[in-house]
């Protein structure tokens, strides 16, 4: 992509109200544009970051065999009224009513919109067990929001569900799921926890939440590697984790939740099957959710400096971008960099290139703080001696390398 056709926008200075560091460099950057207090629009080089995380949540949700559906953001109350979490979630539920007065809700989660489906489509134990994941936007009519795309009104999230006959068949999901959520986190590139947590306004028997280890996080961890043990400091009675190990401190960013429900939505929505004998049975229910907007911003925390982001390789936006230190009445440096530009697209590299007449101060700046991986600066100095430069957002200094060979280094 060529910034000069690219709508891209960045800031010098940060917003009054954004708290967190994730919040002003995604507002600076231009990843995401302001609309009311916890609404956000994605704007172009968000958006592909965003995507790049969706698509490593779907490839794994794939491999477990799930099957990804679409569910209505809209909710009809009555769904809500069979398990009573119309009146449970309060004034968290964003409500509205249509014009024959029936009440409706923007879904902040769809236990109950997945619960009706199966209970109306399943109609043998043979079909078992089965999971359905989605990703989609979520509503919460947050009393303050804040945080940025930390806390909004409304978030993009992947949320599953699966159903069993019995509890070790959910036992055995639960676990494949788990790892399904290692292997995506692992992917991202990020430093976190797997904690065992409290089920919540959700409910359930077991959980357990994934945490990005940040300073900036809101909840604060114990945990032990060696133990493989991890925990929030509320629930840990003791100095030590549970074989003696040395517990470590940390806060954390909760992007990911996990429970076994048990049969709390089915035996109140009457989901049940026949078993081979011919006994009904309600089914057992787990639901996994990911934050995938939140994974945006937790990342940033996790990853920047006083220059701006850096973005793990996984999820950046581009991985190179070509600056060029362009000369009035000059048109080399222009035409090696669209040269080196083709050639590293031909490549199967994503590259930016910042072929806009500005200031090499300016160009540097920006390319610090959207925090692309690797820099290669085209310079009239540089194609005296057949080079470019390549600077690396991770290391201090820079490389001269020939411009033949450049593209051999990804």
């Amino acid at each position: 992509m060529k910034l000069s056709q690219y709508p891209l926008r960045t800031y010098k200075d940060s917003p009054a109200e954004a708290e967190l560091t994730s919040h002003r460099l995604m507002l600076r950057s231009g990843l995401i544009k302001k609309l009311a207090s916890g609404l956000f629009t994605w704007m172009p080089l968000g958006l592909k970051v965003l995507k790049k995380i969706e698509n490593i949540v779907r490839d794994e949700m794939n491999a477990t065999g799930a099957f990804e559906i679409l569910m209505p953001a809209i909710q009809p109350s009555d769904l809500w009224e069979e398990t009573g979490r119309w009146d449970e979630y309060g004034s968290l539920l964003l409500k509205m009513n249509d014009r024959h007065d029936r009440s409706f809700c923007f879904g902040p989660t769809h236990e109950e919109v997945i619960t009706d489906i199966v209970r109306n489509e399943l109609n043998t134990y043979k079909q078992l067990p089965v999971n359905f994941y989605q990703i989609q936007t979520k509503f919460r009519d947050e009393i303050r929001p804040r945080y940025g795309v930390m806390r909004a009104r409304e978030f993009l999230m992947k949320d599953s569900y699966s159903f069993h006959l019995d509890q070790a068949s959910l036992n055995e999901e639960y676990k494949k799921i788990g790892q399904a959520y290692d292997n995506i986190f692992n992917k991202l590139g990020l430093d976190y926890r797997k904690v065992r947590a409290d089920s919540g306004e959700i409910g359930g028997s077991t959980s357990h939440e994934y945490h990005v280890l940040a300073e900036s996080g809101e909840d604060e961890i114990g945990y032990c590697d060696e133990e493989n043990f991890a925990a929030n400091v509320e629930t840990i009675k003791s100095k030590n984790a549970p074989n003696g190990g040395h517990l470590s401190f940390a806060r954390g960013i909760e992007v990911g939740h996990i429970f076994q429900l048990g049969d709390k939505y089915s035996r109140s929505m009457k989901c049940n099957v026949l078993d081979n004998s011919g006994k009904s049975v309600d089914l057992m229910m787990g639901c996994y959710g990911i934050g995938i907007s939140r994974i945006v911003a937790a990342s940033i925390e996790q990853n920047h400096d006083k220059s701006g982001i850096i973005w793990p390789k996984e999820i950046t936006p581009f991985k190179i971008i070509i600056i060029a230190i362009l000369k009035k009445d000059d048109d080399t440096v222009l035409s090696k960099s669209n040269q080196l530009y083709d050639s590293l697209v031909k490549s199967g590299h994503e590259v930016a290139l910042d072929d806009r007449n500005e200031r090499a101060g300016v160009k540097f700046a920006e390319a610090e703080l959207i925090g692309i991986p690797y820099q290669i600066i085209v310079s009239e100095r540089g194609l005296n001696n057949n080079t470019v430069e390549l600077v690396e957002r991770t290391k201090n200094g820079s490389q001269d390398i020939d411009i033949n060979t450049i593209k051999d280094y990804f």
